[in-house]
């Protein structure tokens, strides 16, 4: 059984799915971006984990950097995870390249090289947006590319931080807006 709460934040209603016990999905708007992430059947409940990512969310949407991670479910691959790891460590306010995370990989890894397309497809399949940043993450020279929420959301996100949004554009063309 999956469980759901809703939050209202400044840029939408969030949706959060647990599986009782730690955090397995976050959603802008009613918006469900990835159907293995919630059962069919499902029942609205409020938990311990939605009562502390929901601290989370009253902290971030204060502009306020929280200084705990709710606990999170992130039943997924491990070439996935080793990429939300790093989403996790962008500092607050900060971005990373889709390179930059590859690069990392691939030195954790001991390869020459890792693909930052593959890294890309890793990012846009985290469930847990916002909380796992994918806002941080951009494309090289700082092209604002796809953000499951929206580019728009992505830039609220960022200039939320006080990111420096100088070196930072929206495509106008590609297949990631």
């Amino acid at each position: 059984m999956e469980y759901i709460h809703y939050y209202e934040s400044p840029i939408g209603t969030i949706t959060m799915a647990s599986d009782g016990e730690a955090l397995s999905g976050l959603w802008f708007n009613g918006q469900k971006y990835y159907a293995d992430c919630l059962e069919i059947e499902h029942e609205e409940k409020f938990l311990p984990v939605f009562e502390q990512t929901s601290k989370w969310l009253d902290l971030y949407f204060s502009e306020k950097e929280p200084d705990f991670t709710p606990p999170l479910t992130m039943k997924t691959t491990e070439f996935r995870k080793a990429v939300w790891e790093i989403m996790l460590s962008i500092p607050y306010g900060k971005v990373m390249t889709y390179g930059e995370i590859a690069d990392r990989i691939a030195k954790e890894k001991g390869l020459k090289k890792m693909s930052a397309q593959a890294v890309g497809g890793a990012v846009g399949h985290n469930s847990i947006s916002l909380i796992i940043p994918c806002h941080r993450v951009v494309g090289t020279n700082g092209s604002l590319t796809g953000y499951a929420g929206g580019i728009e959301k992505k830039i609220k996100l960022l200039q939320l931080e006080k990111a420096d949004m100088s070196g930072l554009f929206v495509p106008t063309k590609g297949t990631a807006l």
